[in-house]
């Protein structure tokens, strides 16, 4: 295995400020080419940043329907080449038999979690139901979002990548992983979280981005009951998260939010109609 690049680069450029031009430099993200294969057959190819490439391995493939546990995941081998980086992979378990099956090959740019899928039936797979009861307080929400920047190493450095968290009511526990791609960040998050032991059915999923379809479907996956962020959704994120059980919240700026599905999760008095 080589080395990966960094995450990181500095880059010289002309800086405006004050009504004044001059020269200056800026760290942003890298983004290289990633391919996952499996058995020597390639799934698909994200443009991502080349950070915790386990936890993306792992991620992916758990997301993406191809395991359901750890035992599931073979050994990842990195390649890096000078065209960008494949993660090489035996499924274990006889999912490599079953992947075979059902092989396919798609190729995502930056922000876009289901271009290149050659089903439709794909893109709009059927997700388990949620039915986990876990309740919170919206006061904690508010600071758990507000504690997610802290987290975000690369962003504070770059201010150019996206970031999902894991948040555990119980205990305070916040895990995050950064990426150029939101969903890339959620299949980070999903790896770290498998190969921490942790439940994702106890905590609720934190986004720096809009809520597309993709991020709920693979919220619910993992078995995430709440996905949180700061933007606000798709109508079709909001029809599948209703449908599998999820609630989804949304619009998170300061100490205010929309709830667009299952709000018994949240432990506040609704009043009446606000315009």
């Amino acid at each position: 295995m080589t080395n990966a690049p960094s995450p990181t680069v500095r880059v010289e450029c002309l800086a405006r400020r004050h009504d004044v031009t001059a020269r200056s430099s800026r760290v942003i993200p890298e983004e290289t080419p990633v391919a996952f294969t499996y058995g020597g057959s390639t799934h698909a190819v994200m443009m991502a940043t080349p950070a915790d490439l386990e936890d993306f391995a792992l991620g992916f493939a758990l997301t993406e329907g191809l395991i359901d546990r750890l035992e599931d995941a073979g050994e990842v081998e990195t390649i890096v080449s000078d065209v960008g980086i494949e993660l090489r992979a035996w499924l274990g378990g006889g999912r490599q038999e079953a992947y075979a099956l059902r092989r396919r090959s798609m190729a995502g740019p930056t922000g876009c979690g289901l271009c290149g899928i050659e089903s439709l039936q794909s893109a709009t797979r059927q997700l388990p139901q949620i039915d986990n009861r876990l309740a919170i307080r919206p006061e904690a929400l508010i600071e758990a979002m507000e504690r997610l920047p802290g987290g975000q190493k690369l962003n504070q450095e770059t201010r150019a990548v996206h970031a999902a968290g894991f948040w555990r009511p119980a205990t305070g526990d916040l895990i995050v992983r950064e990426d150029v791609g939101r969903h890339n960040a959620l299949d980070k998050l999903a790896g770290a979280l498998m190969r921490q032991g942790v439940t994702a059915s106890q905590g609720v999923v934190l986004m720096t981005s809009r809520v597309s379809v993709e991020l709920v479907q693979k919220a619910a996956r993992i078995g995430a009951p709440v996905i949180a962020a700061v933007s606000a959704p798709t109508a079709l994120a909001v029809r599948n998260a209703e449908i599998c059980g999820m609630t989804l919240i949304a619009v998170m700026r300061g100490r205010d939010f929309e709830v667009f599905t299952h709000p018994e999760r949240l432990l506040e008095q609704v009043s009446a109609h606000v315009a």
